[in-house]
């Protein structure tokens, strides 16, 4: 709430102030408003979608939202609350595990323990960072996840050589244990087995866990994130669905939101030039893919998902560079959606990946040139609208100009040395350098250059109207 409030004083409106509190996902304002209000009222939560649709990331970000200093007991195994072990009220809300209870109880006997009866001053208590393992527990569905992965159990080997079953050295506390007072996430969740669902299930009924070989009860109190895949969620039990608040993370419908997703991933990768009109056109033809494949194919259900989106430019920038180019052409944005797409199909025989591989191969033959005319032809309007003004005389000097240029590296030489050559072609180059963050490896000019030998090929410097970015490809 802190974090919300701070970025609504500082003049943001709710929607971006919601936002702000996710920074790796792009999902609709709806669903962070959802979310928010689901963590602010204690609630447990299930991001359900399609895969590579952004459920994990949201999940992180909810963890790094989390509060992530505490008050602890020193040498707890689960960080008790120092007030549980000497305040009733506390204790009746959040019960001490039987290990401090022993250590701290004045009579030694867990039965009569009594916490008003503790002296504060024997309590020892240190201001502790929540880290994994330790307030924060993360779990990989799958069906070899057994409940003991979730409880944790009694070290028998360290138990005969103590002798103490109450030692914090004998306990080895489980995901629900290790995740007290903090955030479990659940990876796939309906991977879980019925058995270590139920497990859970009580946790979150009862906020205890009752680890395997032992008869003493701990306290689990925490908030489970929980992700599940679109083919899963039935096989997550009834009663524990009930328990949790299910939120839809699916893919965006809108290219400008795309686009932030890339620019995201590409901002937390390896930097690579890729031309601003080829990166928009392998969005396109990713969301031309969404739009007319059906989701009953599950071998090809990640080909469209955002984990490819980003990776095209990735691929495409590996492979202009393998080819010994210093800037990636519409030849290497092929290979790239190839690779990217090729490479998230589900491999079951060789026999249906080679036919995915030739219906993404069909696909990109298809749609790949109207995607890069159309993000040409937006690139080539928003420049002539937006910086010459729609002057077609000025339009038409560019032009000339970058027709001279595009083929002459000795003017381009020119170019970049002083402004008092091509004064026209300068006012585009100013332009990329704004919109794209020009200072890549191959420099403002080339990229330039690179952008107008794109827009001389495939816009034709026409702008009689711009096409909305969501209209889907013919």
């Amino acid at each position: 709430m802190e974090q919300l409030r701070a970025s609504e004083a500082n003049g943001d409106d709710r929607t971006t102030a919601l936002a702000s509190l996710f920074p790796h996902t792009v999902l609709p304002a709806s669903t962070y408003d959802d979310l928010v209000t689901a963590l602010v009222s204690g609630a447990h939560v299930l991001f359900f979608g399609p895969s590579g649709a952004g459920k994990t990331s949201l999940a992180r970000d909810v963890w790094e939202l989390f509060p992530k200093e505490a008050w602890v007991v020193e040498g707890c195994p689960v960080l008790d609350h120092p007030l549980s072990l000497i305040d009733p009220a506390t204790a009746l809300r959040f019960p001490p595990c039987p290990i401090c209870v022993r250590r701290f109880s004045p009579t030694g006997d867990p039965g009569s323990f009594d916490p008003s009866s503790v002296d504060a001053t024997k309590v020892p208590s240190v201001y502790a960072r929540l880290r994994e393992g330790f307030g924060f527990a993360r779990l990989q569905g799958s069906s070899e996840v057994f409940p003991d992965h979730l409880t944790g159990n009694v070290n028998l080997r360290k138990l005969e050589e103590i002798g103490d079953p109450m030692s914090p050295l004998v306990m080895e506390p489980g995901k629900l244990l290790q995740a007290n007072r903090g955030i479990l996430l659940v990876d796939e969740i309906g991977k879980l087995p019925l058995g270590t669902q139920n497990v859970l299930l009580q946790a979150l009924q009862e906020g205890t866990v009752t680890p395997s070989k032992s008869r003493e009860t701990f306290p689990a109190a925490f908030i489970a994130v929980a992700t599940s895949n679109l083919s899963d969620l039935d096989n997550i039990n009834d009663p524990l669905s009930d328990r949790l608040t299910s939120l839809h993370v699916g893919y965006n419908p809108h290219h400008a939101d795309n686009r932030r997703i890339v620019a995201i991933g590409r901002s937390e990768a390896l930097k690579t030039y890729v031309p601003e009109i080829l990166v928009d056109a392998g969005i396109r033809v990713i969301e031309s893919w969404r739009l007319r494949s059906s989701d009953d194919n599950p071998d090809i259900g990640e080909v469209g998902s955002n984990r490819t989106l980003i990776d095209v430019g990735a691929r495409t920038s590996a492979i202009a560079t393998l080819n010994g180019r210093s800037i990636p052409g519409p030849e290497d944005l092929k290979a790239g959606l190839l690779h990217a797409m090729r490479g998230r199909i589900r491999a079951r025989s060789g026999e249906s990946f080679q036919q995915n591989v030739r219906r993404i191969t069909e696909f990109i033959d298809q749609y790949l040139d109207p995607a890069i005319k159309r993000s040409a032809g937006i690139y080539w309007c928003r420049f002539f609208r937006g910086v010459l003004k729609e002057s077609t005389p000025e339009g038409e000097a560019v032009v000339a100009e970058g027709r001279r240029l595009q083929d002459d590296a000795e003017l381009q030489t020119q170019l970049a040395g002083t402004t008092g050559t091509f004064p026209r072609f300068h006012r585009f180059l100013g332009y990329v350098t704004d919109r794209e963050g020009a200072a890549a490896p191959p420099g403002n000019v080339e990229a330039a250059i690179a952008e107008f030998r794109l827009l001389d090929r495939y816009s034709l410097f026409s702008c009689k109207e711009e096409a909305d970015d969501d209209a889907p490809l013919q």
